[in-house]
């Protein structure tokens, strides 16, 4: 495993970074368990929102170095890389705002006589395994509830984002918390899974990909570790009637280009009433078309290029399947290096690879649904369930369709509202557990009994 920065834009390696050596993985296990035995349990929740309080502080006053950052290592465009700094403040806020519901004891109202409390503490260190896609925003999401709870944290970010890596260990020490509370470590795969076997070690987050969140569930099950697994998606947005069609193809634009196509809850699959169909796709693909190609650093990009030139070529190989097997590209569908087209497929049938896949880029597979049933088989018609966006004019089909879909979230009339106070996860094969909101702090913690008697 390579630690680099390279430039999708460009092509250019601007950094190398070795991997950790094993001298190094030991030094940041024992000081993170040594605070987790220290700070950790010794430190007042009060101190413990401070601290976060300045994390999110120097996020604001170093926004623009942030973003700079991230726009190099993964090709978000500009705005989108300083709306993501904003947003990875406002979590770690969040949980300083909130400390004393996420430390505070619970009271039992018990049938016998005394008193019992659950009372909530810390579990450990924790491993933190981070995806490239929002470097800093999935970092803040599992890192801020859990240091507001007094764990402790080893992050191995991705290989193409050593220097957002640096830069967040850098606020954290800089925001005052002691040396291990939170601990930057490039490990390779292979020290991945020492570090989740290491009896200091007491859970681990993985945000990634299928293969890589089963490779480490299966490691921290042979080792009775809590693992939390935020994995793909591929939601669907299902359109039932509008009152307003611009508006809505509006909106599934901005669910589907959001990051350049490579969000886990991007919209991906869009599903649409028979009457609805032929407007959509027509708007809907003029608009992916005239969707600004370019420099993620100007102004007027709205797609700057994707990840990795491997990562434009998995794509184009996803795409160009379809078509060989009956699909229409109704715009786009040829990538320039790294670059690639806000595409839109039409034609896919359920016996094409297309639709199961998840894609993973400015591609979006659209399909004419004759009513609510057939709506709800195709959009649970894949193994994923992370998240997933009705619109409709009727209130009562959308509580309905809201409960027969098979995600761990449901929008309505609306997309891209992601706060932090909501809780994000998904079930079947896009992971278990919840990030966000209150309820990411319920997940590595041990909620401890406390039965006094009368």
């Amino acid at each position: 495993m390579t630690y680099a920065v390279v430039n999708p834009a460009t092509g250019e390696t601007l950094a190398t970074y070795p991997d950790a050596t094993t001298e190094e993985v030991s030094a940041a296990i024992a000081a993170a368990a040594e605070a987790a035995r220290t700070w950790g349990r010794s430190s007042a929740p009060a101190e413990r929102a401070a601290l976060l309080r300045r994390v999110a502080e120097l996020h604001r006053e170093r926004r623009d170095e942030l973003a700079a950052i991230i726009v190099r290592e993964m090709g978000k465009p500009l705005a989108a890389a300083e709306g993501e700094v904003d947003f990875a403040a406002d979590i770690t806020e969040y949980y300083a705002d909130h400390i004393d519901e996420i430390t505070g004891d619970t009271p039992i109202d018990i049938l016998g006589d005394g008193t019992a409390v659950i009372r909530r503490s810390p579990l450990g260190v924790l491993l933190g395994i981070m995806p490239w896609n929002f470097p800093y925003y999935q970092v803040a999401r599992f890192a801020a509830p859990n240091l507001a709870i007094g764990n402790t944290i080893l992050l191995k970010h991705a290989p193409q984002c050593p220097e957002s890596a640096a830069a967040i260990a850098q606020m954290y020490a800089d925001a005052g918390f002691p040396a291990g509370a939170y601990v930057d470590v490039r490990l390779t795969n292979d020290q991945a899974a020492e570090v989740i076997a290491d009896p200091r070690v007491h859970g681990v987050s993985v945000t990634g990909s299928e293969r890589a969140g089963a490779a480490v569930a299966e490691i921290a099950g042979r080792n009775l570790k809590k693992v939390v697994l935020e994995l793909g998606g591929s939601d669907p947005f299902i359109l039932f009637s509008t009152d307003d069609l611009d508006a809505t193809v509006q909106a599934a634009v901005d669910a589907r280009l959001d990051n350049n196509g490579q969000s886990c809850n991007g919209a991906k699959r869009f599903l649409v009433a028979d009457e609805l169909y032929d407007a959509f796709v027509e708007k809907f693909a003029a608009a992916l078309e005239g969707a600004t190609v370019g420099d993620p650093f100007a102004d007027d990009t709205v797609l700057g290029p994707l990840s990795s030139l491997a990562a434009a070529e998995r794509l184009q190989d996803q795409v160009d399947r379809a078509v060989a097997q009956g699909a229409t590209v109704v715009t786009g569908g040829t990538r320039d290096g790294a670059f690639f087209p806000g595409t839109v497929l039409t034609g896919v049938t359920e016996d094409m690879d297309a639709y199961r896949e998840e894609f993973f880029g400015p591609v979006g597979v659209v399909y004419r649904v004759s009513d609510e049933d057939q709506a709800i088989r195709i959009a649970n018609g894949t193994e994923f369930g992370l998240g997933s966006y009705v619109f409709t004019t009727d209130p009562d089909q959308a509580a309905r369709v809201a409960d027969r879909i098979d995600a761990g979230m449901v929008y309505v009339n609306v997309v891209l509202a992601d706060s932090p106070e909501l809780p994000f996860g998904g079930v079947k094969r896009s992971g278990t557990g919840r990030e966000m909101g209150l309820l990411a702090a319920e997940e590595f913690v041990n909620k401890k009994l406390i039965r006094i008697a009368g």
